[in-house]
């Protein structure tokens, strides 16, 4: 009552209102005119007269419209006045009129769409709202005028397209497009919709985009799938137009923003979702993040695993990079301007980049499907290819995001790592490219490195540590002192490990950041406090750093050089051999950066005089101090000079010689005085043996001749062990122990005075030593054992002497000078001889060392009278008990996976060969510490063919001409040490695990030049020398080619020389480990490495092809070379080489497997499994060593072949029967490989592959049709057909091998069958129910062998066994369950019963002991008992025989 009361008050200034208005109006029409314009002021007058006796007051100019009563209150009077209007409904046509002509005034039509201003008098209140609609929506909200205004409105937007926002201060298309929002009621929304999109169609990108983000809130949900239909229609149908191409790509935001906002059903929203997945590949950049979340924020949880996969398919981060490549070629083309322009552009791009993740972090956060699906899909993915830098980016986001997920997320990374799916390359990519994300995930990374950097996996330990130098490289300076701090901590952790790693990755840090390293000089330095932990190696790395940060810039590093200088004099002063070994090597390590030339071209290193000054002071202080302390010690002066001349080789060119010249003066002096002497025929002094001049190559040379003075110094200095407390302090000590550290010392300095020559010294090369008669044959047992061992180290002195002379001269030019080298090469093998045999006579002889730091000194092995037993001690790896062990661990591996660790191989090879052909060279192989290392340049002498080596007479005129050459024996030690080399630094690929030496301190010893180059820098010297490689096994093919067509028909003794053929069969092996040591290096994985790769591949296709390599594509060059490779089959001479090849040739295709290239290695495999291996002597081989290269055979010719099934029943169907029948020491005639011996490894790896390739089989499905129903039925037959008949072998093979195979890989199967398998029985079994009764047969077979082997277990009472009954067991009973619950599933429960089944052994036979009392009835005697459970261990079986039951008791038919 009170608000009609109001209401009706507020009548009467409407009605004045009304009438000054009309009175203005018709003071504005002419007399002349008023008879004309009758009509039209009447309609006019309607449309206003109505407008004010409802409660509005229109207004022109830029005032509003007002609005005097409660909003509902005009809509219902302006209603009524209309209904009972008496032309009603004419009216309603002339409101319109009226409205339209006043909207024709764009300042009338604009107050008509903004909000009205409720009239406010003075002294009153009012009841009308702070805040009301516009005239325009108020209309819109009454029924009878709802169509024409929205007709009237849709009408007015074409007007507007090409106006300029901002020309009227109005945007009048999104103002009436807001009309529409939020009404009460929609009289025919269908229409609208049909209307709107009808304008969409046809108007400009920004009134598109108005109306597409308006309708949700326009239409009432019941409409909302309809427009998602429009919509989605518009975006993706209407590209088959270009001219709206364009237009849809730049609608994506809009379009999605609306239907992330609407009411979708299921299948609409899938299908809206795989429409905007199809555009994310080509979508901009600004937009994919929306794109994104659409996807994300709209999927349900039973498709997330496939939306995810979908989309990490479809995004490609790679577009990303593309605009700082731009920016980098235009800094150098284009100006600043254009330079600043690029440079935001790619500020953009980072942005929208971190924006993507962002949307996938709130995703995973909130949304626990979505991690697990998108960790799912990453380890779905099996190829290398399909990785991307986006996948590393996720786990490193789900790691910092989810808590729960860091295990998963580690150990996903750890898989992807070890099978080289996430290579260093893509990690770095990741960080340089997208380092504003990642950097948001820095805690996690600093933690996934600290774990990595505790595997044992060297592959995992080397990305952990590219994880710290690139965290370092790419984030600010907290991120940086939080990595030092990290690697700090890892150094002082007292973990080899990860002290290793961590004092590289400062090593590398301090070379490429050395400026910005020098902030966190103060954290470094600490380590000094902890250097009782660190061996000389560590030492060596840490004094480095230290050294390179205190003398890189003077001032900065001034108390670092302080601290160093104390921790030396405390070193070197000490009487403890260790620190003062520690000492030499950070004093050397420390003269080495002080004596580095400055130039003028490294700002750094700019100097004023007195600086210089001051440095070679305490360069000649330091140099004294350490010559002083070494003089007294032959063992610590070798170590100097090691130390030196490694120092001289690594920074060649670099050092300031004006400052070595001190010590080079000396060593130049004392070198002659100490080992050199004249030439005569009789020596003067009392010796152990008589001294005999030998090797001398300048016999011609009479005068002025001289000689290593060996025999008198060995002597010398046993002698002076006894009295070593009495020699007179001030006099130098002169031991044989620095002979060749000195010399090669001398070598290095001498060539980089001369710059590379050594004609000072070449007189080195050709002298004789002084020994005594080696011929030693029969003598030995005569001999004391001082004097035995007296021998073997003078031997092991000239063998070091050679060594270091033929690393010195091994690059002259001069014709003279190789042969002389290659004679060199002639003596060692000689003299190795001779070592190996008085070594076989001396147990217990240690030989005096050649290496020198404290942890080779520790490490060396403990020589014994017995080889394998000394070797398995020793630090090699390569000993005949060690790769036993390794076999019997690869037989016992549960893995069915045949890459076994294999480069022992070379080693054993000649270690077995040796050691029966009476040769002592094979005990030679432990003692590789006590020889000094070959540089990689001595191999250049693979190069050389036949050289000719002048003999001159006393006239210096040509005698005779000698005919040098590398033979076979000299080529067998070069390669051996080659493949003993590339096995230590070239890391092969993912396919091989290898764990570090428990030792792994010590895995460097005899490889500390080596360990001076990088990987690459070795590939690159292999490289080098492919063509003689190839030339050398082109030869090694040739010659077995020969002795096979020889002996080809002779089968009683073929006429062989066995020490020859054993000989060249070693160098042929080593040929072949070198190949595939090379080709399966992991780093020609890397993109930088390419161009490597590349020419490595042309040098083996250029055989085939000479001159026609150069423009092949790298997949023609990886075919040729396979092709080369694999010519070399028909004259393997042993299975260790077949082995070796077919593993050179896995190497070469994977990069890639193609088709053709899986078949042939197939076959290859194959025809090296049916081939008949014989030793020389006539044995066949055999061994543990031969059991692990077969079993890597085998696993490659099943995993290779087309049809796997078909391969193993063929072996087990045609190779075991020919087995059994054969005599006792017998094999198979179609696999010769096959044996009693070699049964176990060929059943292991059957059983392995055919539990693995039933897994390939997909699970059955309802969907599937009948044909491939029946396709997956038949390769089930076959599976449980080749299971039946491996399983039953057991009644005739039945060692404990064969049964825990049997045992393992039977339960494995029988899970996969019940996983996969038994859906498919479920929805095929009506359709096939033959094919299923005899499945089930067939397979109720074996579960009752593998029933027998369970109770065979127990009574043997074999716990490796009876371990694997359990699991068995219950594998089993499910297997009853759910064959009742297939029958259940197709209403044949009836056709299902349980019977007892009785324990039996493997020949069938009951076990008396647990018999039952009830009587001799058979299992499948059993009464029917549908409804006993099985129980125990009886209870296993005849559930087969239910499911296999009569037909009448199954349903004919669905």
């Amino acid at each position: 009552m009170v608000s009609k009361r109001k209401l009706s008050k507020t009548d009467a200034p409407g009605e004045s209102c009304k009438t000054d208005l009309l009175k203005t109006k018709k003071s504005r029409i002419s007399d002349k005119e008023k008879a004309s314009a009758c009509a039209g002021v009447e309609n006019e007058g309607v449309f206003e007269e109505l407008l004010r006796t409802s409660g509005i007051i229109l207004k022109a100019g830029e005032g509003q419209n007002e609005i005097a009563v409660d909003q509902m209150a005009f809509q219902k009077k302006l209603c009524l006045a209309l209904e009972k209007h008496p032309t009603y409904p004419g009216v309603v046509k002339q409101f319109i009129t009226g409205l339209e002509s006043h909207i024709k005034d764009r300042n009338q039509f604009k107050n008509c769409l903004l909000p009205c201003t409720p009239i406010r008098t003075e002294g009153s209140r009012t009841l009308v709202h702070s805040y009301c609609e516009s005239l325009i929506k108020l209309l819109l909200g009454i029924k009878i005028l709802q169509p024409a205004v929205i007709t009237l409105l849709l009408e007015k937007i074409p007007e507007f397209f090409f106006d300029i926002v901002g020309t009227f201060g109005t945007n009048f298309p999104r103002l009436i497009v807001n009309q529409f929002k939020w009404l009460d009621k929609l009289l025919d929304s269908q229409e609208l919709v049909k209307k709107l999109m009808q304008m969409v169609s046809v108007s400009p990108v920004p009134v598109q985009h108005d109306i597409i983000t308006s309708l949700p809130e326009i239409l009432e949900d019941s409409q909302q799938s309809e427009v998602a239909r429009e919509l989605r229609t518009f975006q993706f149908l209407s590209s088959c137009l270009s001219c709206l191409l364009k237009q849809g790509r730049r609608l994506t935001v809009p379009i999605l923003d609306a239907l992330s906002r609407l009411d979708l059903d299921a299948g609409l929203l899938a299908e809206v979702r795989q429409s905007a997945m199809t555009i994310v590949p080509s979508v901009k950049l600004e937009d994919l993040p929306v794109v994104v979340k659409f996807i994300l924020h709209n999927v349900k949880a039973a498709d997330t695993v496939e939306v995810i996969s979908d989309l990490r398919k479809s995004l490609d981060l790679s577009s990303c990079v593309l605009p700082l490549q731009i920016l980098g070629s235009q800094k150098k083309l284009k100006s600043q301007v254009q330079a600043s322009s690029s440079m935001s552009q790619v500020t953009t791009s980072q942005n929208c980049v971190k924006l993507l993740f962002d949307v996938i972090k709130l995703a995973v956060r909130f949304q626990k499907d979505v991690s697990e699906a998108w960790i799912k899909a990453i380890e779905n993915s099996t190829s290398v290819s399909d990785h991307k830098v986006l996948d590393l980016i996720v786990l490193l986001l789900i790691h910092s995001t989810n808590t729960k997920n860091r295990k998963q997320i580690e150990k996903v990374l750890r898989s992807k790592i070890r099978l080289g799916c996430m290579p260093e390359q893509l990690m770095q990519n990741a960080f340089q490219n997208h380092s504003m994300v990642i950097k948001d995930f820095f805690p996690s990374i600093l933690a996934l490195a600290q774990t990595f950097l505790h595997s044992a996996h060297p592959a995992i330990v080397s990305f952990g540590s590219c994880m710290y130098k690139q965290a370092f490289a790419a984030f600010d300076s907290y991120c940086q002192q939080e990595v030092v701090t990290a690697l700090v901590t890892h150094v002082c952790s007292g973990s080899e490990t990860e002290l290793d790693i961590s004092l590289d990755v400062l090593t590398d840090l301090v070379t490429l950041h050395t400026s910005l390293l020098m902030r966190y000089a103060t954290f470094v330095k600490t380590i000094l406090d902890s250097t009782q932990k660190l061996n000389p190696c560590q030492i060596r790395k840490l004094f480095y750093i230290l050294s390179t940060l205190a003398f890189s810039q003077r001032q900065e590093g001034s108390y670092i050089q302080d601290d160093m200088h104390m921790v030396l004099r405390k070193w070197l002063s000490s009487t403890v051999p260790n620190h003062k070994q520690m000492g030499i090597i950070g004093a050397v390590t420390m003269i080495g950066s002080m004596a580095l030339k400055r130039n003028e071209g490294d700002g750094s290193l700019l100097e004023r005089p007195e600086l210089n000054s001051e440095r070679d002071g305490q360069l000649s202080t330091l140099l004294d101090l350490v010559g002083f302390c070494c003089e007294q010690t032959p063992e610590i002066l070798a170590l100097y000079y090691d130390e030196l001349a490694n120092l001289i080789e690594k920074q060649k060119g670099n050092l300031d010689l004006q400052l070595l010249e001190e010590f080079g003066k000396s060593l130049v002096e004392d070198f002659p005085s100490d080992f050199v002497v004249d030439l005569n025929p009789t020596v003067d002094g009392s010796f152990l043996f008589p001294v005999k001049s030998l090797y001398n190559l300048d016999e011609d040379e009479s005068q002025g001749a001289i000689a290593i003075n060996l025999l008198p110094l060995v002597s010398q200095s046993e002698l002076g062990r006894v009295t070593d407390g009495m020699s007179n302090q001030s006099k130098r000590v002169v031991s044989p122990i620095c002979l060749s550290p000195c010399f090669r010392l001398l070598r290095l300095y001498t060539g980089e005075q001369n710059s590379g020559s050594l004609e000072e010294i070449d007189a080195l090369l050709g002298c004789p030593l002084y020994l005594t008669d080696l011929e030693v044959e029969g003598k030995l047992d005569s001999l004391s054992k001082q004097e035995r061992e007296f021998l073997c180290s003078l031997l092991f002195y000239a063998l070091n002497w050679f060594r270091e002379v033929v690393n010195a001269f091994c690059e002259q030019q001069d014709t003279e000078m190789k042969g002389k080298v290659l004679t060199r090469l002639q003596n060692i093998t000689e003299l190795q001889t001779v070592l190996g045999k008085c070594l076989a006579a001396s147990p217990g002889y240690v030989p005096p060392p050649a290496t020198f730091d404290s942890e080779a000194l520790e490490a060396l092995p403990s020589i014994n009278a017995v080889g394998p037993v000394r070797k398995k001690n020793g630090r090699k790896k390569k000993t005949d008990g060690s790769k036993a062990g390794s076999a019997d661990r690869s037989q016992a591996d549960d893995s069915s996976g045949g890459n076994q660790p294999d480069t022992e191989l070379s080693e054993l090879e000649k270690t077995a060969s040796g050691r029966e052909a009476g040769n002592p060279l094979a005990q030679l192989q432990s003692y590789r510490p006590y020889f000094r290392e070959l540089d990689l340049e001595v191999f250049t002498v693979l190069h050389c063919g036949l050289l000719t080596k002048s003999v001159l007479d006393t006239e210096m005129h040509t005698e005779t001409r000698e005919v040098v050459q590398l033979g076979p024996a000299e080529l067998c030690f070069l390669l051996d040490d080659l493949c003993w080399k590339l096995e230590h630094v070239l890391t092969p690929g993912s396919t091989r695990r290898v764990p570090f030496p428990k030792e792994r301190g010590h895995k460097d010893i005899g490889f500390s030049h080596l360990c001076q180059r990088s990987p690459k820098e070795v590939a690159m010297c292999v490289v080098k020398l492919l063509k003689p490689l190839c030339n050398h096994m082109e030869n090694m093919h040739n010659y077995f080619q020969v002795i096979v067509i020889q002996n080809r028909g002779v089968e009683d003794d073929p006429e062989v020389n066995i020490q020859e053929h054993q000989l060249m069969s070693s160098c042929y092996q080593q040929l072949l480990l070198t190949f595939r040591s090379l080709f399966a290096w992991n780093g020609f994985s890397q993109l930088e490495n390419t161009d490597l790769l590349r020419s490595a591949l042309q040098v083996l296709a250029d055989r085939l092809k000479p001159g026609e390599t150069e423009f092949l594509l790298l997949e023609e060059l990886i075919s040729e070379s396979f092709h080369y490779l694999l010519n070399f089959h028909q004259s393997v001479p042993s299975f260790q080489c077949a082995f070796i090849l077919t593993q050179l040739l896995i190497a070469i295709a994977e990069k890639p497997m193609a088709g053709w290239k899986k078949e042939k290695m197939a076959s290859l495999a194959k025809q090296f499994l049916c081939q008949s291996w014989v030793k020389p002597s006539g044995d066949r081989e055999k061994g543990s060593q031969f059991n692990s290269a077969l079993h890597t055979l085998i696993c490659v010719y099943l995993e290779h072949t087309d049809d796997i099934l078909k391969a193993i029943e063929e072996i087990s169907s045609v190779g075991v029967p020919e087995l059994i029948k054969s005599a006792k020491d017998g094999c198979s005639s179609t696999y010769p490989t096959l044996s009693r011996q070699t049964f176990p490894v060929f059943f292991r790896v059957m059983m392995a592959q055919l539990e693995s390739s039933v897994k390939s089989i997909s699970a059955g499905k309802p969907s599937d049709s009948s044909e491939v129903q029946l396709e997956k039925l038949l390769q089930w037959n076959i599976a449980v057909r080749n299971f039946h008949i491996l399983i039953n072998l057991v009644k005739v093979f039945d060692s404990r091998p064969v049964l825990s195979i049997c045992l393992k890989y039977g339960r494995l199967f029988v899970e996969a069958f019940l996983k996969l398998a038994m859906p498919l029985l479920d929805y095929s079994f009506k359709k096939h129910r033959d094919d299923v009764q005899s499945l089930l047969k067939t397979l109720q077979l074996s579960t009752r062998q593998l029933h027998h082997m369970c109770g065979h277990s127990k009574i043997r009472q074999d716990i490796g066994l009876t371990n694997h009954v359990p699991l068995l067991k219950k594998t089993l009973e499910q297997f009853v369950y759910r064959v009742k619950a297939m029958l259940a599933f197709n209403h044949c429960q009836e056709a299902f019963w349980v019977g007892i089944l009785k324990n039996r052994d493997l020949q069938g036979e009951e076990i008396l002991s647990q018999a039952s009392e009830e009587g001799d009835s058979d299992e499948e005697d059993s009464a029917e008992s549908p409804t006993k459970e099985p129980s125990g261990s009886g209870t296993e079986a005849s559930d087969e025989d239910g499911a296999a039951g009569p037909g009448p008791r199954s349903p004919a038919g669905p």
